[in-house]
């Protein structure tokens, strides 16, 4: 099922550079939006009826990471950085990023499996359906929908 989100990185693409003033202007920093859309999966339901198809994202993994969000935000705060929608710079966190992600992924850091609050993942879960509630826009109005919808049946 993977061929239909690999046709589509470009349209994605798009969209990310469309949804940073989003990002920048909700609770999460660009760091840690990455972070969320690592553990974001998007699929696409009632793919078989063309007036009810549309792309949910898929948060289950989110819980794992929220704990993270918080090492980002830590990592971010003992560079000099903002920790609130930073949404620009050149991103070169020396690593940490990566560590995050290594460890929310299982492959290594401290781990604990301990979540972020509530709120915080509601605030991640909704701001992940507007980007997918996004990118399913775009992609209509490229005329590309249908075509990443039969892709995602086959």
């Amino acid at each position: 099922m993977s061929e239909w989100t690999d046709a589509i990185v470009g349209e994605r693409m798009t969209v990310d550079n469309q949804f940073t003033d989003r990002v920048a202007a909700s609770r999460f920093s660009s760091q840690e939006w990455g972070l969320i859309m690592t553990a974001t999966e998007f699929e696409i339901e009632d793919a078989a009826d063309p007036d009810d198809a549309r792309i949910v994202a898929d948060t289950s993994s989110l819980p794992a990471i929220m704990p993270e969000l918080e090492n980002v935000r830590s990592q971010v705060a003992a560079m000099g950085g903002a920790a609130g929608g930073d949404g620009g710079g050149s991103g070169g966190s020396g690593g940490g990023l990566v560590d995050s992600i290594k460890g929310a992924l299982g492959l290594g850091g401290s781990g604990g499996s301990g979540g972020g609050s509530d709120e915080e993942l509601d605030a991640a879960e909704r701001l992940v359906q507007e980007y997918a509630d996004e990118l399913q826009a775009h992609l209509e109005d490229k005329g590309k929908w249908e075509q990443v919808r039969l892709a995602y049946q086959e």
